[in-house]
C-alpha cells in the first residue's frame, strides 16, 4: 500500500531523507520511530503529496506521488504533528467543513458526520467549540477531521504527543479499531511502550537513514535483545542448594541463555534471541541444585531494541 524506493530529501545543506527505502503492506499498522529531525514528517509529507522527493520514488496504493497527487490525497488521511484548529467554529462546524472540502455531496454530509462522531467518541462534544477542547480532544478530533472521506491509509504524525495516560490508551483503542476496520495506518511516536503494544511492524530511522524495518519480533532479534526472566534463589537448610553465583555459572554456560547478572538472591536472565522457552532455564536450575523461590518471565521493551540498533548512529 505504501512503498518508498531510493527517496532523498535535502533542506539546503541538511539531509533529511538518505535513499529511504520502505514497503507497508494493506491493513498494516506501522510504527515510525525516531528522535527529533530524523525524518519522520518528511516522509509522511512525501506520501501525502505535500513534499516532493528530490531522488527516488514513493508511491501508495500504486500510484506515484508525483504524477497522480490528485487521486492519492483521496487515499490518503494525514495528521500533523501539530494540529491547528479554526476559531468560532463547533466541533460540528468543523467537520461539516471539512466533508464539504472533500466534495462530499451534502445530502450525505449529515450520516458521515455522525460516524466519525461516533467512531472517535465525540458526540457529545459536537456543540462544543473547538478551541475549548482539552489537547486529547483535539487529537481525536483530528483523527475524525483525517477519516471524512474514508481514506484507505492514514498517515498520523505524533497523535499521541502530549496527551495524559488516559487519552493514550483510548487513541490506541481507536487506532486499533481503525486497523480492523482494514485501514493501513502509519504513526510516528516517541512513546515506543504504545507502539509495543499495538503496531504490527515498525520503522527506526535516524538522520534520515532507515536503520531497521520489519516485525517487533525481528528487531528485537536483529538487535540482541531476548526475552528475560528475574529469577529469585533461596539456600536450603544449612545453606545448602547452589548460591546466585553458582547458579548463573552454569546458566552461562546454557546455549538458550544469552546474558545473566546476579544481585543478591537475584538473577536477571537474559534468553538467546531466537530463544522463546523458558525450559532450558528451569533445567539447568534444578540440575546444579538451586531453588527457585520466583520465576518470572519480564517483558521485552521496544526501548532495548531501538537503543541496541540505534547505537553508534547517534554519535
Amino acid at each position: 500500500m505504501i512503498h518508498l524506493q531510493g527517496v532523498s530529501k535535502h533542506y539546503g545543506s541538511l539531509v533529511a531523507l538518505d535513499n529511504l527505502s520502505l514497503h507497508i503492506g494493506p491493513g498494516e499498522l506501522f510504527g515510525f520511530i525516531g528522535p527529533n529531525g530524523a525524518g519522520k514528517s518528511t516522509t509522511m509529507k512525501i506520501l501525502a503529496c505535500l513534499l516532493r522527493p528530490d531522488t527516488g520514488r514513493a508511491s501508495v496504493g500504486g500510484l506515484d506521488v508525483l504524477h497522480h497527487g490528485h487521486e492519492i490525497r483521496k487515499l490518503v488521511g494525514y495528521m500533523p504533528d501539530f494540529l491547528g484548529v479554526y476559531d468560532d467554529l463547533t466541533v460540528d462546524e468543523y467537520l461539516q467543513f471539512f466533508a464539504a472540502a472533500f466534495k462530499i455531496p451534502a445530502a450525505k454530509r449529515r450520516s458521515i458526520v455522525e460516524g466519525v462522531l461516533e467512531l472517535t467518541d465525540l458526540r457529545e462534544k459536537r456543540h462544543a467549540m473547538v478551541d475549548s477542547l482539552s489537547r486529547g480532544m483535539q487529537q481525536r478530533l483530528g483523527v475524525a477531521r483525517v477519516l471524512i472521506h474514508d481514506p484507505k491509509v492514514l498517515l498520523l504524525d505524533e497523535p499521541a504527543s502530549g496527551l495524559d495516560p488516559r487519552a493514550r490508551i483510548e487513541m490506541r483503542e481507536l487506532l486499533t479499531e481503525l486497523t480492523r476496520m482494514g485501514k493501513t495506518i502509519m504513526v510516528s511516536s516517541h512513546i515506543l511502550s504504545e507502539l509495543a503494544e499495538m503496531c504490527s511492524s515498525i520503522g527506526i530511522i535516524e538522520r534520515g537513514k532507515l536503520l531497521y524495518a520489519g516485525s517487533i519480533h525481528d528487531a528485537y532479534a536483529r538487535a540482541g535483545a531476548g526475552q528475560r526472566i528475574s529469577v529469585t534463589l533461596e539456600p536450603g537448610p544449612d545453606g545448602l542448594g547452589a548460591s546466585p553465583e553458582r547458579a548463573a555459572e552454569f546458566l552461562s554456560r546454557c546455549p538458550a541463555v544469552a546474558r545473566v547478572g546476579v544481585e543478591g538472591p537475584t538473577l536477571s536472565v537474559e534468553l538467546a534471541p531466537d530463544q522463546t522457552s523458558h525450559q532450558p532455564v528451569i533445567e539447568t536450575l534444578i540440575g546444579c541444585g538451586a531453588r527457585v523461590v520466583a520465576f518470572v518471565p519480564r517483558q521485552v521493551k521496544l526501548e532495548d531494541a531501538f537503543l541496541r540498533l540505534t547505537k553508534g548512529a547517534l554519535n
